[in-house]
């Protein structure tokens, strides 16, 4: 039998001087392997005597056991030299430029909303929110609008089909559950409103029903802005089936069109932070004010394109009027006694104006380019102090 003192110290100076771990690979198999030297024999094992496997048997499993660990150890010697030469290697340039990560931004709606919230918060005003389904006595009847009105016309308003109801009346019935968007070719199930007209729920066509469930849920003076979204069926470049509008409204005793008219200038100068924007108010026609006014600002051509400011030419900008006596009437009000104001304006329509944008379509077409050039950082918070616009 091979000395087995002579082949540890053999086997131990070759793990010892193997240099790499392939090297060290090659040791473990010709000591280990299936045809390995330590293998063999522990195959001799079987063949011996009781009494010589006695003796033999630990010396050969000792030998086992040393060129095991020795072998482990020196992989674990190996490795580590190995991550070393790596980490010397492989350098990291801290003053590289990341890559960055893709970010998310404010869209622009909602960056002019927090604008305009801005504004009137500083003139007193409070902001009031409401349901978007809405029966049509919030929606049209107590807003003067009779059921001959053009704006209840099918192809102006979405009309909703009713699911049983869980309540009614003028103040539950925005908490009914709805069913689906009517067809128009097919009758709707109408539901009973508080004063026994039939009649379907609709989604809202302006804001100004939280003006009249306001005056309904508070006692004046009154001072609020309603913004939200709002619903009518329209689309083109300019307009959108679903689009965001604010109206303001003031409730107070002795109010008159020279408060509507400075409200107005105000709000403007700050929301495009110019001293220039001249105002012009042209008699119209609202069933929910009288009188009632449309509101045109000046504008001058910069670069080729119309921006609001100084007297080149008008633009209709907005509706408004002095608040009708019917429609306060209708909300338990003494119009003899209180008189107020009303004025409402697209946000989409003064996102393109602020932003110079031509299209009104994007908006709502989710397009991550289209957002990453006109969307906002979320720390573009708009401040009076340092300006609403970013």
């Amino acid at each position: 039998m091979t000395d087995l003192d002579q082949m540890k110290t053999d086997l131990l100076a070759a793990i010892d001087s193997a240099a790499t771990l392939d090297a060290l690979e090659a040791v473990r198999v010709s000591a280990l392997g299936k045809a390995g030297s330590v293998t063999a024999l522990l195959k001799t094992l079987g063949g011996m005597s009781p009494d010589e496997r006695q003796v033999q048997g630990p010396r050969i499993q000792g030998l086992r056991e040393a060129v095991t660990t020795a072998i482990a150890t020196r992989k674990a010697s190996l490795d580590r030299a190995e991550l070393d030469a790596r980490l010397a290697s492989e350098t990291l340039d801290m003053t590289l430029p990341a890559a960055a990560a893709p970010q998310g931004s404010v869209h622009p709606v909602s960056q002019v909303m927090d604008e305009l919230a801005e504004i009137f918060a500083d003139l007193g005003f409070a902001v009031a929110t409401g349901p978007e389904i809405e029966d049509q006595w919030h929606n049209f009847t107590a807003l003067n609008m009779p059921e001959s009105h053009p704006a209840r016309a099918m192809h102006d308003t979405f009309y909703l089909s009713p699911s049983p109801l869980r309540g009614e009346g003028r103040g539950e019935g925005a908490s009914a559950s709805v069913g689906v968007l009517g067809d128009p070719a097919q009758p709707l199930s109408p539901t009973l409103s508080l004063e026994g007209e039939r009649e379907m729920y609709v989604l809202r066509t302006h804001t100004s029903p939280v003006q009249i469930r306001t005056m309904m849920g508070q006692q004046p003076p009154i001072r609020i802005i309603a913004p939200g979204r709002v619903y009518r069926s329209d689309w083109d470049a300019t307009h959108t089936p679903m689009f965001h509008q604010i109206e303001g409204l003031v409730i107070d005793k002795g109010i008159t069109l020279g408060h509507l008219k400075w409200t107005l200038e105000t709000f403007l100068k700050a929301f495009f932070e110019r001293d220039d924007i001249v105002l012009r108010l042209r008699p119209s026609y609202f069933p929910f004010t009288e009188p009632s006014a449309e509101v045109d600002v000046g504008w001058t051509m910069e670069k080729g394109r119309r921006t609001l400011g100084g007297s080149e030419g008008w633009m209709e900008l907005l509706g408004s009027g002095m608040v009708h006596p019917r429609v306060i009437a209708a909300c338990g009000l003494d119009p003899n006694e209180w008189q107020g104001f009303a004025f409402g304006v697209g946000v989409d329509r003064l996102a393109m104006l602020k932003y110079g944008m031509d299209d009104l379509r994007p908006f709502f077409e989710g397009d991550a380019r289209w957002l990453k050039h006109y969307g906002f950082s979320a720390l573009d918070v708009p401040t009076l102090s340092q300006g609403v616009g970013a």
